[in-house]
């Protein structure tokens, strides 16, 4: 929503706040509308020239509570197609399995090096699928051995309260107790925004907004499973 990005902008300009900084603009829900338990609010990811990104729908949200209590895990799905992850940002809770199907007509090697979740698939086919169980919480940066191109992003989290924006940006996080929590966003391209202090009622929280800033980002190719270059020779597919 181009109206709103800009009004956004100009009032954070005019505030000086920096990027990464959340804006509690509503600490308590002042619609009847408003669902209970329930923290809404937008994501605007800035671009070089000052734009909102396209991408903001990869970016995720979560409200870490100070005591994390049991999550229910899930099984998920990440599809090597057309020499690409989809989806490439997932979100699981702690103990979910996310498996790899491979639908392309040539060999995948899924892997990851990320320390919160080590692990090599090994080289399978086309019909096959392979799977992960992620034991701890983190952001786990999943990449093939085979093609350079191909990357995707576990989000694992230790508490039930996430949500990934929609394309303008907007999100809401349902059925959150009331209480104490620190706010975190993350986006493949920006520095994370570490945590604010959030204090959820019992009408839940309305109208946060949440500022991340790419412009500075630069792309750096991630190494192979040995920690090594990806080979520049010609390969058959």
């Amino acid at each position: 929503m181009p109206c709103f990005a800009a009004r956004l902008t100009r009032a954070l300009d005019r505030c000086r706040i920096p990027a990464g900084l959340v804006l509690l603009t509503a600490t308590a829900a002042a619609s009847a509308a408003q669902q209970p338990n329930t923290v809404t609010g937008r994501v605007l990811v800035l671009e070089r020239g000052d734009k909102s990104a396209q991408d903001v729908g990869q970016a995720v949200v979560w409200l870490q509570p100070a005591s994390p209590g049991a999550v229910k895990s899930i099984s998920a799905q990440i599809v090597a197609a057309d020499k690409e992850f989809r989806p490439r940002v997932t979100v699981v809770p702690i103990g979910s399995t996310v498996s790899f199907p491979n639908s392309d007509a040539f060999d995948h090697n899924v892997f990851s090096l990320s320390e919160e979740a080590q692990f090599d698939l090994g080289l399978y086919s086309r019909g096959q699928a392979k799977s992960h169980q992620f034991t701890r919480p983190g952001i786990i940066r999943v990449y093939c051995n085979v093609h350079a191109q191909m990357s995707a992003f576990i989000v694992v989290r230790d508490a039930p309260w996430y949500a990934q924006p929609a394309g303008d940006g907007s999100f809401a996080i349902t059925g959150v107790p009331p209480g104490e929590y620190t706010v975190h966003v993350w986006h493949e391209r920006a520095t994370p925004l570490a945590g604010q202090p959030l204090q959820v009622g019992a009408n839940g929280v309305q109208g946060l907004e949440l500022r991340l800033d790419v412009r500075g980002y630069k792309f750096v190719q991630h190494l192979n499973k040995f920690g090594q270059p990806y080979a520049r020779r010609g390969r058959r597919y």
